[in-house]
């Protein structure tokens, strides 16, 4: 039985995806993925890929992912599914590179400097 794998970051989240021919359930670490992602925008992100290819009901995947917020790793499954499915048929790439879901969105949390509250956020400044 023939296997894709994709991985996919976002922010500090790491995710991986495996794929397997099957009735198109998805779990993510080891639970229902409705269960892990309740909210219904996170679960449409996830769906987006396979819809853009019309592959939804074709695969099983497995996703484990670590680190980060929910959001984080949301799009980090997100690319990992789009990367699998690019092994599974390269000839997806144009309909997936249309709606930006082969895009690794490369924006970190910025550090903190020294002498400041934040990244950027200054202590009140007191002229007298």
């Amino acid at each position: 039985m023939k296997q894709f794998r994709g991985t996919g970051r976002r922010k500090t989240s790491v995710a991986t995806a495996r794929m397997i021919p099957g009735t198109g359930k998805i779990t993510v670490n080891a639970k229902e993925f409705n269960q892990y992602f309740p909210i219904e925008t996170h679960q449409k992100k996830i769906h987006q890929p396979l819809e853009v290819t019309s592959t939804l009901g074709t695969f099983d995947i497995f996703i484990k992912v670590s680190g980060g917020g929910i959001t984080g790793q949301v799009e980090a499954s997100q690319l990992a599914i789009s990367r699998a499915l690019l092994q599974y048929d390269e000839e997806l790439r144009p309909s997936m590179k249309e709606k930006d879901l082969l895009t690794r969105d490369p924006r970190m949390v910025e550090r903190k400097k020294y002498g400041l509250k934040k990244a950027r956020k200054s202590f009140q400044f007191s002229k007298r």
